[in-house]
């Protein structure tokens, strides 16, 4: 007893001084930065207490506006109708009902069969042919999670029984699966698109390339790794066979060229695309291959609506929290401090990518995009950084920050397909997150990259 106790103790007082040690950090804040350090001051203080994002955002601007402003009610209430009545929100729900369709669909599993008989062969082959199957299916998901449960839980399984290494399969998927937000069409992309009024299809053209060149990276670790460990290789497939995976995988293959066919000929814009996405998701789903019965189709939508009403509550509060930082002029402040201090593009831009891993830490991604997107943006035109090539960069923090903890939402989706412990898989993915982070600074400093695709379509 006296040892629990003692334990206790010992507990309440790291505890206290922890909660010490954050209140001196938030005085400070408001001590040196006057009403910047305010509003930064009570965001902190509201998300140490455990409090979701989009409450403690939404909170922190109330609190703010109501005591330490006077900005009328009404103004507020206007601008939240009006900050969310874009069209190019409505892609947000229309790409999550689309990739729903096909993850309790049979596309995956058919993507998965037509990657193995191209690659399965080489070494490392099942690694391969998941690399590839996340690459196909974020052409079609626009979603990181739903890529990595869509080619995951068959993949992982298949790779175990083949030979593989639970945690190289792990570390695998868990990381391809991020390539949902790269390659387009991509939600986060929209969402950064809504945030700063850039083009979202300028910005889904900036992903490509970079999207290949990361599934391509990645293709690289695992067959590096597999070739190094003698892992097994498959038996190597047939032209008829491959016409054949081919030929049964095709209803999913057409989504892409659907989507991003459609966008870039003219004939609809990304979020009719989306909705169109969708209408055609259901239709292979439900109609094609006949893997969604009638009865699932209730929970399918429910699901969506589920995942649609939350990243809508946190864009809605984004959308204050922004009128706050406009308000307070807090973006302009920022600016003029770093042209002040002479710092230049590369400076800036190292600066952008410790702040979003920082932040990749504590927050999921639409959170970070929504509160931060606004601060540095008008920053980043300043210093002539093309919206495009900035929005890319950020989207590939993204990505490592979805596969590192302690809230990588891959990671907890892994860690639900292959009961394996969040340190564990932390420990499984370090290979491919390594070079996902090389990529970062490559993608950071070598704009050509992302702007290349877009300004030889006219963007």
């Amino acid at each position: 007893m006296s040892s629990a106790v003692a334990g206790w103790e010992q507990f309440s007082k790291k505890k206290a001084a922890t909660w010490l040690a954050g209140i001196a950090v938030i005085l400070g804040l408001i001590a040196t930065l006057g009403s910047t350090g305010v509003v930064f001051a009570l965001l902190l203080a509201l998300m140490l207490t455990g409090m979701p994002i989009s409450i403690a955002l939404g909170l922190t601007v109330l609190t703010f506006l109501f005591f330490f402003s006077e900005v009328p009610t009404e103004a507020v209430a206007m601008k939240l109708f009006t900050g969310i009545e874009k069209f190019e929100i409505m892609a947000i729900p229309f790409f999550i009902l689309a990739g729903n369709f096909l993850t309790h669909g049979g596309v995956a599993k058919r993507m998965i069969k037509f990657a193995t008989s191209m690659v399965g062969h080489w070494h490392g082959g099942l690694a391969l042919a998941g690399v590839m199957a996340c690459a196909l299916f974020a052409a079609v998901s626009g979603s990181s999670p739903a890529t990595v449960v869509a080619i995951g839980s068959v993949m992982l399984p298949a790779m175990v029984r083949a030979g593989f290494p639970k945690r190289f399969g792990a570390g695998v998927i868990t990381t391809s699966g991020s390539l949902g937000i790269l390659i387009p069409p991509s939600i986060p992309m929209v969402i950064y698109c809504v945030a700063t009024n850039s083009s979202v299809g300028a910005m889904f053209m900036g992903g490509v390339i970079p999207g290949l060149m990361l599934a391509t990276l990645l293709g690289l670790v695992s067959w590096w790794k597999a070739k190094k460990a003698n892992y097994p290789r498959m038996q190597k497939a047939t032209w008829g066979e491959r016409f054949q995976a081919f030929r049964e995988s095709i209803w999913g293959l057409l989504l892409i060229v659907i989507v991003l066919g459609g966008i870039y000929s003219g004939l609809f814009t990304p979020t009719e695309a989306a909705a169109m996405s969708a209408v055609y998701a259901f239709f292979i789903a439900v109609f094609v291959y006949r893997d969604v019965p009638f009865k699932k189709i209730p929970k399918v939508l429910l699901d969506s609506a589920s995942m649609s009403a939350m990243l809508l509550y946190i864009i809605t509060n984004a959308v204050l929290f922004s009128f706050l930082m406009t308000h307070e002029q807090i973006p302009q402040l920022m600016a003029d401090w770093i042209l002040a201090h002479n710092l230049g593009v590369v400076s800036f831009l190292l600066v952008t990518n410790v702040l979003l891993l920082l932040a990749g830490n504590v927050m999921e991604p639409s959170s970070i995009i929504l509160i931060l997107a606004p601060i540095l943006f008008p920053v980043a035109m300043q210093l002539g950084i093309d919206p495009i090539h900035f929005g890319v960069l950020i989207t590939v923090n993204m990505e490592v920050g979805m596969c590192h903890p302690p809230v990588g939402l891959n990671l907890y989706v892994a860690s639900g397909i292959t009961k394996m412990g969040i340190s564990e898989l932390t420990v499984a993915v370090w290979p491919w997150l390594l070079a996902m982070i090389g990529f970062m600074l490559l993608v950071t400093y070598v704009p050509i990259i992302s702007l290349w695709l877009p300004k030889a379509l006219g963007y």
